[in-house]
C-alpha cells in the first residue's frame, strides 16, 4: 500500500512512518519547507512539500495514495494562538477529508483525541459517551471537538474513515512528559505540581500498532479509545523514584499554584510567554478529569498495549 502521512516529522508521525515501511509499505510525508525533519533522517519517505491548511498542496499529496494517516496537529495548553489552532486542526482536517475523498482513498485514520468527550468529571467512560460538558476548557479541546465532527460527518456520509482518541501518549522520545522524567531521574526535579491528577497512558508503538490494526481491520466510521489504563503523575514518579533511587518530588501546595497560573497567565499574554504554569493548565491540573476505558480495541481489534507501569518502567531506565 502507499500511504501519506500528515504530521510526519513530529513524535507520532514519525513512528508511524517507520512502522509503515517496516511492514512494506510505501509512504508519502506531507511536511512544510521548514519543519523539523530530524526524525524522518535516513528513512526512504517521499517528501510533499506543503502545510496543511494549503488546499492545492494537501490534494496534491493524497493524489495516489491508498492510505491516508492525519495524525498533524497543533497542541498546546496556556497562551496559544487560537486562529492559528482553528486553521490548523478544524480547516486542515476538513482539507484532508476533502482530499481524501477527492481521491477516492480506499481508508483514513484519523488520529483524534480524548480530549473531544470533555470532563467527565472522573467518571470512566468509553467510545458511548455523549459529551456532558457545557462549553470547552481550551482552544485544543474545542477545534479538536470540530475536527471530529467533520471526520464524522464524512463517515455518515460513506467515506471510509476510523477515527482513534489517544490518551496520554508516552515514549523514549516524547517531547512533552519525557523531558521531566528526565529531569527527575537526573536529580534535577525537587517539586511538582498535580501529583493526583490522573493520566490516560499508551506507549506511542502501541498506539502506531493500533492505527494499522484500525487501518486494515475497522469498519468505518468506528472509534476507538486508545489507553492501556491509567496512572497519576504521584504513581508515575513512585516507579521512577525506585529504579532511579531519586526522592520524590515535593508537591507543590494547590493555592500557591493557582496563585502563580492566575500572576504568570496575563504576563504571558502581554510579552507572547509560554509561562510553565497558566491558568488553563492549571484547570487541567485541579478542575478537568477525563477518565476513559479502552478495551473496545483491545477486545474488537486484539489490540494488546503494554500495561501503563511497563510504559512507565520503560522511560525510567
Amino acid at each position: 500500500m502507499k500511504a501519506l502521512v500528515t504530521g510526519a516529522t513530529g513524535f507520532t508521525g514519525s513512528h508511524l512512518v517507520r512502522a509503515l515501511l517496516q511492514q512494506g509499505h510505501e509512504v508519502m510525508a506531507l511536511v512544510r519547507e521548514s519543519s523539523d525533519r530530524t526524525r524522518l533522517a535516513g528513512l526512504p519517505v517521499q517528501l510533499a512539500y506543503g502545510d496543511i491548511t494549503d488546499t492545492a498542496a494537501v490534494k496534491a499529496a493524497i493524489a495516489g495514495v491508498d492510505w491516508v494517516f492525519h495524525t498533524a496537529a497543533y497542541v498546546e495548553l496556556g497562551i496559544v494562538d487560537a486562529e492559528r489552532m482553528r486553521r490548523v486542526n478544524v480547516e486542515g482536517t476538513r482539507n484532508v477529508l476533502e482530499g481524501a475523498i477527492a481521491a477516492n482513498v480506499q481508508k483514513m485514520l484519523y488520529c483524534s483525541t480524548i480530549g473531544i468527550y470533555g470532563d467527565t468529571q472522573g467518571q470512566i467512560i468509553d467510545e458511548t459517551f455523549e459529551r456532558a460538558q457545557k462549553g470547552f476548557s481550551s482552544a485544543y479541546d474545542v477545534t479538536k471537538y470540530e475536527a471530529q465532527q467533520l471526520v464524522d460527518q464524512a463517515a455518515s456520509s460513506g467515506f471510509p474513515v476510523v477515527s482513534l482518541m489517544p490518551s496520554g501518549i508516552f515514549g523514549a522520545d516524547d517531547p512533552h512528559f519525557g523531558p521531566v522524567l528526565h529531569s527527575f531521574r537526573q536529580g534535577k526535579l525537587k517539586v511538582w505540581a498535580g501529583g493526583d491528577r490522573v493520566t490516560g497512558i499508551v506507549h506511542v508503538d502501541d498506539l502506531v500498532e493500533l492505527m494499522l490494526l484500525a487501518i486494515e481491520k475497522a469498519p468505518p466510521g468506528q472509534h476507538y479509545i486508545a489507553s492501556a489504563g491509567e496512572m497519576t503523575t504521584h504513581q508515575m514518579f513512585q516507579i521512577v523514584s525506585s529504579q532511579a533511587g531519586v526522592p520524590m518530588p515535593t508537591e507543590m501546595p494547590k493555592p500557591l499554584v493557582r496563585f502563580i497560573g492566575a500572576l504568570l497567565d496575563p504576563i504571558g499574554r502581554l510579552v507572547g510567554w509560554q509561562p510553565p504554569i497558566s491558568r488553563e493548565r492549571v484547570h487541567y491540573l485541579y478542575d478537568r478529569c477525563v477518565r476513559v476505558d479502552g478495551s473496545k480495541a483491545m477486545r474488537d481489534l486484539d489490540w494488546t498495549p503494554r500495561s501503563p507501569e511497563a510504559v512507565i518502567r520503560e522511560l525510567a531506565v
